[in-house]
Formats: C-alpha cells, sequence, structure tokens
C-alpha cells in the first residue's frame, strides 16, 4: 500500500479509538502497521485495528462475512468486529476491530492447540445464515500454483510442486457436509478477546469464511503433522479436541479419509507460496519451506495417501 493511503488508514483508525477532542495517550508501540500484503492492509492505533480489504473483492460476499462475525450466537467464536463505521479507501472495503493480543510466535509451547479445535468445532455446528457464499480454501491452493508460475520459481522446484499439485482430486468429494467453516485457519488467526477479564481465545479474519467442508478448517495443522513440522503429540491434542467438541469434519476411525485431499491441497499451497515469495525476494527457501517442497516429493511421486503410517 502506497505511503499516503497508509496514513489515511492510520488516521482513521485513531479516529475508530478516540473521540476527535481526546488527547491521544497511546504508546507508540500500540501503533502502527501490522501487516500489508496483497490480500489486506491492517494498522493498529491502541484497541483498534482498521484493515483494508483486498481490491476487486465481491461486496455482497463481504458484507456477508463481515455480518457472521457480528453474530451473536457467535460472539464467544469469533471476534466481532467494532461499532465505528469505515468508508472504503479507493475503493477497498475497510472494517475496525478491537485489538486482541496474537499467539506470541516465540512461544511454540504455548500454542493454544486445544482451544483452536473447540472454536473450530463450535463454528462448525453452528447453523449457518442463509446467502452465505462458499469458503475460499479450496480455491487458494489453486491461485498459489498459479502466483508460482507467474514468479518464474527454480524450474525443478516448481515441477515437484506441480506433480503434487496433480495428484489432488479435480472434484469435491461426494456427501461432504456443507458447513459453516473458517477457510483459512492458522494459529495467526487467534487472538484474546480484550472483552473479557481471562482473555478467552477467539478466531479473526473472515475474509475466506463460507459454507463448505469443514475438513479444511483441519487441514493446515493436518498437512503440518504429516510432514513432521507439527509433533504427533500436539496433532492428537488438536485432533482429540476437536472430536470431544463435537467437530463434525472427520468420522470416529481413521480421520485421513476425510482430511487427506485438504491436506494435500494445504501443502501444494503452502509450497507454491514459499516458492513464489522466496523468488520475489531473492532469498533461499528456509527449512520449514524446504520440509515442504520435499513432502510435495513424497505426494507426486507415491501417489498415495499423506497421513504417515503412525496417524492417529
Amino acid at each position: 500500500m502506497e505511503h499516503a493511503q497508509l496514513e489515511q488508514l492510520s488516521a482513521l483508525a485513531r479516529d475508530a479509538a478516540h473521540r476527535a477532542d481526546d488527547a491521544c495517550p497511546c504508546a507508540p508501540r500500540a501503533t502502527g502497521v501490522l501487516a500489508d500484503r496483497d490480500d489486506g492492509t491492517v494498522v493498529r492505533h491502541g484497541a483498534v485495528v482498521v484493515k483494508a480489504h483486498a481490491p476487486g473483492i465481491d461486496p455482497g460476499a463481504h458484507a456477508a462475512r463481515i455480518a457472521v462475525a457480528a453474530l451473536a450466537a457467535l460472539d464467544d467464536v469469533l471476534l466481532p468486529p467494532h461499532p465505528h463505521p469505515t468508508p472504503t479507501l479507493d475503493g477497498r472495503p475497510l472494517t475496525a476491530w478491537p485489538y486482541g493480543t496474537p499467539v506470541d510466535p516465540a512461544d511454540p509451547d504455548a500454542a493454544p492447540w486445544e482451544d483452536a479445535a473447540r472454536l473450530l468445532a463450535r463454528l462448525h455446528r453452528t447453523p449457518p445464515p442463509p446467502g452465505l457464499p462458499a469458503m475460499r480454501a479450496p480455491a487458494k491452493a489453486a491461485l498459489a500454483v498459479e502466483r508460482m508460475r507467474r514468479a518464474d520459481a527454480a524450474r525443478p522446484a516448481v515441477e515437484t510442486v506441480l506433480r503434487a499439485w496433480r495428484t489432488l482430486p479435480q472434484e469435491p468429494a461426494l456427501g461432504r457436509p456443507r458447513l459453516l467453516c473458517h477457510g483459512d485457519f492458522h494459529l495467526g488467526q487467534l487472538v484474546r478477546d480484550p472483552r473479557t477479564p481471562d482473555g478467552r481465545w477467539l478466531l479473526i479474519d473472515v475474509d475466506d469464511l463460507g459454507l463448505g467442508d469443514p475438513a479444511w478448517d483441519l487441514a493446515r495443522p493436518a498437512a503440518w503433522f504429516a510432514a513432521g513440522i507439527l509433533p504427533p503429540d500436539v496433532w492428537s491434542r488438536f485432533l482429540d479436541a476437536y472430536r470431544a467438541a463435537g467437530g463434525p469434519a472427520t468420522g470416529p476411525a481413521d480421520p485421513w479419509a476425510q482430511l487427506d485431499g485438504p491436506a494435500r491441497a494445504l501443502t501444494v499451497q503452502t509450497a507454491a507460496l514459499a516458492l513464489a515469495k522466496s523468488t520475489a525476494e531473492k532469498r533461499p527457501l528456509d527449512e520449514v519451506e524446504e520440509v515442504m517442497i520435499d513432502t510435495c516429493a513424497r505426494i507426486g511421486s507415491l501417489r498415495t495417501e499423506l497421513a504417515p503410517p503412525a496417524s492417529p
């Protein structure tokens, strides 16, 4: 985003955080740009963040997704939007939200996997409102592959990812439910609720939310587990908490009957984005990115289930 646009966004965040005639008590560390990507720019001012959503998004679908975040039935699952009215910025829709403390990436042992699982189970069990669009998770792998192709990344790695891409089913699995789904779950989508003394965890970012197969919301941790990035005990805790909370994404037996296809897709998506970003930034792949490329090689060469033999 251009500097002038960031200045406008920051001014809107200040207006949402304070009355116009109030002095600003916010410390510098509590203000500034939290994220600036093609799919959205987020700035914080004190207790409020303002997000400029991706340009060109469907306004009707966007409004329907924001309305879900404001549902009273999901007040303990999704962080609701801030009531401050927000205009558009150069055609990009804006939303304001309370600022919640995110998961600390420097303390992976404290990651709230069980809380996340219970939130997803609750979301999946909530009757969706009418008029909700499809969740965007299945489409994002294809977008990532296209971005990788445009980036002109190193050919051997690109071919590895494309071989894995060709193993993915071309049609949605028959008989799978169409439920209310987050569409882009990872630990960065969790924050502490600033409205409660105990700071319970809530899900944020409804840009990809919609109707779909709930297995996609479990696909990223499933892919990390299968790749050896997520420890088996953490994966078991996450999956057990989801099932104990009545989560409908997997059956009572082998979860990989439902998770294999989405987990493959998230592996491809992650690897493709890694190649695109590392090429654009002119840097080598990091260790985790290399692991995802290697997992794509395993998928593409074996064309068998992604799950390791010892999966729970």
